[in-house]
Formats: C-alpha cells, sequence, structure tokens
C-alpha cells in the first residue's frame, strides 16, 4: 500500500509510537471512506501550544491554543473516488500533543485513544463534516466511533 500519511512535527519531539498509530488510523479511515483506492494522502503535524496558537488565529482569528485545527483541500462532493494518476493531498490536520495529554487525563483515558479519536476527527472534517448542527454532530460521531470501535481504541 502507498503511503497515505505524511507526517510533521512542530516544536515537539518525534514519536515513532504515535506514528505508527496515526498511519493505522488513516488506513483505516481510508479505507471504510472508500479513498484506499485514490492518490490522495493526508498531512498531518503534531505541535505544541504556541504553534497551534499561532495557526489559530492566522486561520480564524481566534488566539488561544485548540486540540485540533482541519484544513480541507476539497468540497465534500469533490473529493476524488478514484486514482487520477497525480498524488493530491486530501487536506492538512495539526494536533496540539499537550492538550491531547491533558484531556486524556480529564476525559481518564489513554493519550493514544485521545489521538486516535483527534485524528479521526480531524479526517472527518476534511470529508466535509462538522457537528455545528446536531444531526451532523450525530452522523459524524457515529463515523468516528465506527473507526475507533473496528481499530479496539475505546479507552
Amino acid at each position: 500500500m502507498e503511503q497515505i500519511t505524511d507526517i510533521n512535527y512542530e516544536q515537539i519531539e518525534k514519536s515513532e509510537e504515535y506514528e505508527k498509530l496515526i498511519c493505522q488510523i488513516v488506513e483505516k479511515c481510508f479505507k471504510e471512506e472508500q479513498l484506499d483506492k485514490t492518490d490522495l494522502y493526508l498531512s498531518i503535524t503534531l505541535s505544541n501550544e504556541e504553534y497551534i496558537q499561532k495557526i489559530n488565529k492566522q486561520t480564524r482569528d481566534i488566539d488561544k491554543p485548540t486540540d485540533v485545527l482541519s484544513f480541507p483541500i476539497f468540497e465534500k462532493e469533490e473529493i476524488p473516488k478514484e486514482k487520477t494518476g497525480i498524488p493530491d493531498v486530501l487536506g492538512d490536520i495539526i494536533i496540539c500533543i499537550p492538550i491531547i495529554e491533558k484531556q486524556a487525563k480529564e476525559y481518564e483515558h489513554s493519550i493514544e485513544r485521545e489521538l486516535a479519536y483527534m485524528v479521526v476527527h480531524g479526517f472527518y472534517h476534511l470529508m466535509g463534516y462538522d457537528h455545528i448542527e446536531e444531526q451532523d454532530k450525530k452522523e459524524m460521531r457515529k463515523k468516528e466511533e465506527n473507526i475507533l470501535s473496528k481499530l479496539e481504541i475505546l479507552d
């Protein structure tokens, strides 16, 4: 299988454990959404609070750190479903590791589970899902929980 995840680091240490988990999750997401036969890949940046706060301020005019930011390239209906012969990025996800660690402790589950959730959550934002309206939130949560359940990442 071609590499479908490009993982970058901004102001934090590299983690092979996180990379392995992220690649496993993205592979499952691509398979579930039938993107595994496309030329798409996902760009994920793991960062610290200062970096994500800067991006949050620049892109959303919110001057505080957040757990995850997603930047889709395609509109939902424009996402390629077959090979084009040209690699293309589905979108970019930025995840703040220190915030993930705090949230894992707060929600009383593992850092791996919190990281997995943020990857899946970011992925579905790239796929055009959101959680503003209650019905959309239910649909997005169902898809997120499906992925985590199939990977047996529950706590």
